[in-house]
């Protein structure tokens, strides 16, 4: 979808790009219980669960001019999570 939508719209000059958030620490899993959070912790390369600021501050840098030629990707935030 976001390819397609790249690709009938990049020619208005509208960039499409999604962001896959991997594991983060929310109000959510605030109360998981502690085995749930350590196996998918034990999945990312990183080791750890993301904060909410993490996943943020990349979508605010794909609004950045810095990325004005990404287009038609799906950007993974996930510590690694799809590496493993």
């Amino acid at each position: 979808m976001t390819r397609s939508a790249a690709a009938e719209y990049g020619p208005q000059g509208v960039r499409v790009t999604a962001v896959g958030p991997g594991p983060i620490q929310t109000g959510m899993t605030a109360n998981a219980p502690a085995d749930k959070i350590e196996a998918v912790v034990s999945r990312t390369a990183m080791g750890r669960v993301a904060a909410a600021r993490e996943v943020g501050e990349t979508v605010a840098w794909l609004c950045s001019p810095g990325t004005s030629f990404v287009n038609g990707t799906v950007l993974p935030v996930d510590g690694g999570y799809l590496a493993r």
